[in-house]
């Protein structure tokens, strides 16, 4: 089967398609046709030498992606939920060696779950390491209540635009920062409000919020802790951007949770719900070709991505 190895930590050069044998499977694994493959910013961190890169850098062959959907074309002896033909899709092996940037997927069944029908590959593909990390944060970490105050930094992009979307289903009342840009498709979404942060300080014209989603990290952080209510809290995912969150926030009175996205296919069986009811949503801003996979990395590199990246195998 063909695969995109990566040769070595740096550039998109290091991106290098190979024909390698298609995974043996485990008794609790599925063996997936991939369809389409969703590109993140860990996916690009990782490539350049940050990101998974300490914990990966023994792999050989090191394949990087961990977002799939597919068709399911074997089965373990152990599996039961699913069998040859399904429609899958979900987060692989995260964090670890997920080898999504392939034709074929070896991947524990509990962490897939059936496509919605009313979905396209790429639109599933696209529904699983940032859908997952906004549920994960919402749900588990902040544990979101209805009527609740939200503030979601770069609310369009791909964390993001679930965020929004996901909090507006349990209830919050949802601010987003964006561009002026992107408004309109921030509002789709269901926010409350937009701000501009190009054109005004987010912190002067917000206050009292319950919960705060920080997408960015850095002084992103201490601005925010400005605008929380006391005993509120702040979630923050950029890696290498946000150690000190946690005291930062205990210092004012409020909680700090720095947290990783983890595989769940309890998870994903929740999300699936959600898209295909159509109350969750994924923006697939550019699809590219397996074989453009250093032009997918070089899209997200630009920080000016709407929704998701997607690679159509």
């Amino acid at each position: 089967m063909k695969a995109i190895i990566l040769s070595g930590f740096g550039g998109v050069e290091h991106l290098v398609p190979q024909e390698i044998p298609t995974p043996i499977l485990n008794d609790d694994e599925v063996l997936i046709q991939v369809k389409a493959i969703s590109i993140n910013p860990v996916d690009v961190k990782t490539r350049s030498g940050k990101g998974l890169s300490g914990l990966l850098k023994e792999q050989n062959p090191l394949i990087l992606g961990w977002d799939v959907s597919g068709i399911v074309t074997n089965v373990g002896l152990g599996v039961t939920g699913f069998q040859v033909g399904d429609a899958v899709f979900g987060m692989i092996n995260f964090p670890g060696h997920g080898q999504a940037y392939a034709e074929y997927v070896a991947a524990p069944a509990s962490q897939l779950a059936h496509k919605p029908a009313n979905l396209s590959h790429e639109e599933a593909a696209a529904a699983t390491l940032a859908a997952l990390t906004a549920w994960q944060g919402l749900v588990d970490h902040a544990k979101l209540q209805p009527g609740q105050r939200l503030l979601v930094h770069a609310a369009a992009g791909g964390v993001g635009h679930y965020v929004v979307q996901i909090a507006k289903h349990l209830g919050a009342y949802v601010i987003g920062t964006a561009s002026a840009a992107n408004k309109d498709f921030v509002l789709s979404l269901g926010a409350d409000e937009h701000i501009d942060y190009k054109a005004q300080r987010f912190e002067e014209a917000v206050s009292a919020v319950d919960v705060v989603y920080d997408t960015l990290g850095g002084d992103t952080i201490d601005r925010s802790l400005e605008v929380l209510k006391p005993g509120g809290t702040i979630l923050s995912i950029p890696s290498g951007l946000n150690e000190q969150v946690t005291e930062k926030a205990a210092a004012r009175g409020v909680n700090g949770i720095r947290y990783r996205v983890q595989s769940d296919g309890e998870d994903m069986k929740a999300l699936a719900a959600l898209l295909e009811k159509g109350m969750l949503k994924s923006r697939v801003f550019k699809t590219y070709s397996f074989d453009q996979m250093a032009e997918a990395h070089l899209q997200l590199e630009t920080g000016k991505t709407a929704g998701k990246v997607v690679v159509r195998v």
